[in-house]
């Protein structure tokens, strides 16, 4: 009898900051496209806004750092001076109930996931239309221009790594953006559905 073993798939997405990447991946979340977002743990202070386990896992850096050294993690980094981390045992028993993750990570933990776990793994990275008009998007969250001028700078060499992913998309319409990753989202679902393995 062939039995056909399911696996879900991991969807990475990466962007500067400011290019749309959180928007984008809140609402690729839904029951229709099996998508969940992986709730990271993060050394950061929640925003007015955050909840604790629905927007990020927030701990202290010693237990953060605590939990670098038990091997925890499928991928970690520091960014903008916070820790940022993704517990590998969660994403690899949601992957084994069918379930697609998705992951909002920036390049250092994309690279990570990636090469812990290349067959599992979709990479897109979101990019601005211009360097212009991510600076007037910035400019429209935050007041300090000394602060929009370190995230730009950051910006340009996070953006030297959108090469690294199987696929780069420009979001200068929400809607299109959005449109053409479910596409993408399509052909893996096709790609992954022809690798699935028969057992006798």
């Amino acid at each position: 009898m062939l039995k056909e073993k399911k696996r879900g798939v991991l969807i990475v997405i990466s962007s500067p900051s400011g290019a749309g990447k959180t928007t984008i991946a809140k609402k690729l979340v839904s029951k229709k496209l099996n998508i969940e977002l992986s709730v990271s743990l993060t050394t950061r202070k929640p925003r007015s806004n955050e909840i604790n386990k629905v927007d990020y896992h927030f701990v202290s850096k010693k237990f953060f750092q605590t939990k670098i050294k038990q091997k925890h993690f499928l991928e970690h980094a520091k960014v903008f001076d916070n820790f940022y981390g993704t517990s590998q045992k969660e994403i690899t028993n949601q992957l084994s109930k069918g379930k697609n993750i998705l992951l909002d990570i920036d390049w250092q933990g994309a690279r990570q996931v990636r090469k812990k776990m290349p067959t599992d793994t979709v990479s897109i990275f979101i990019l601005p239309p211009s360097l212009k008009v991510l600076k007037q998007r910035l400019m429209k969250r935050e007041s300090s221009l000394a602060f929009v001028n370190n995230r730009m700078s950051k910006a340009k060499k996070e953006i030297a790594h959108w090469n690294e992913y199987d696929y780069a998309v420009v979001n200068k319409d929400l809607k299109q953006c959005l449109k053409e990753i479910k596409k993408i989202l399509e052909i893996q679902k096709y790609k992954s559905s022809t690798k699935n393995i028969l057992k006798f």
